[in-house]
C-alpha cells in the first residue's frame, strides 16, 4: 500500500480531483461532478471476475446503508466493458455500487487519477477519497492480490465529515 501522490497523475492530498463521466453496469452515465456536495470513494479494480476484485466490490456493497447514511457515493471502476460488470455484478449480488466501465477511450479516467498499467492495460488496485468539495482527502494504491482494509477507509471517510 502506498500513497498515490508520489506518481503520475493529476491526484494529489488536498488538490482538487479531475471530473469525469462513465457508464455503469446498467447503461447510467456517472459524473463526478453530478454528485458534488457528496463525500466520494473511487474504488479501482483492475479485472472483473477476479476474487481479489470481489472481495473489494462486496464489501462496499456491504456497506452500502452506512454510505447513504453518511452521505458518499461509492464507486468501482474498472476498463471492463459495461456489459461484462453488468453480469458479473449480477453473478456477485452487487446491486447499489456503480460499477464504472473505463473501458473506453481506454483506461483514460485510470490514466486521469494515475492508476493505469500501461502494459498490462488495466488500473491498479486503489482507491480514492474525495471529500464533499471534491478534495482528495485519501489516494492510495494496493496490493493487487489484497482488498483494500474496508475500516482504514471508513475511518478515512469519518473524519472527513460531510
Amino acid at each position: 500500500m502506498d500513497d498515490l501522490s508520489s506518481t503520475k497523475g493529476t491526484v494529489r492530498v488536498g488538490g482538487r480531483a479531475p471530473d469525469f463521466y462513465l457508464e455503469d453496469q446498467y447503461g447510467t452515465i456517472f459524473r463526478k461532478s453530478g454528485v458534488r456536495g457528496s463525500r466520494v470513494l473511487l474504488s479501482f479494480f483492475p479485472q472483473a471476475w477476479t476474487e481479489p476484485s470481489a472481495a473489494q466490490l462486496k464489501v462496499l456493497e456491504g456497506h452500502a446503508p452506512f454510505f447513504e447514511r453518511e452521505h458518499v457515493v461509492a464507486a468501482g471502476i474498472s476498463t471492463d466493458p459495461a456489459p461484462a460488470l453488468k453480469a458479473w455484478a449480477d453473478q456477485i449480488g452487487i446491486r447499489t455500487i456503480p460499477l464504472l466501465s473505463d473501458f473506453w477511450p481506454h483506461g483514460q479516467v485510470s490514466r486521469l487519477y494515475g492508476v493505469f498499467r500501461e502494459k498490462e492495460g488495466i488500473p491498479e488496485r486503489a482507491v480514492v477519497i474525495l471529500d464533499a468539495g471534491h478534495r482528495v482527502v485519501l489516494a492510495r494504491r494496493y496490493d493487487p492480490a489484497e482488498a483494500p482494509a474496508i475500516e482504514d477507509l471508513l475511518e478515512v471517510l469519518r473524519r472527513s465529515g460531510r
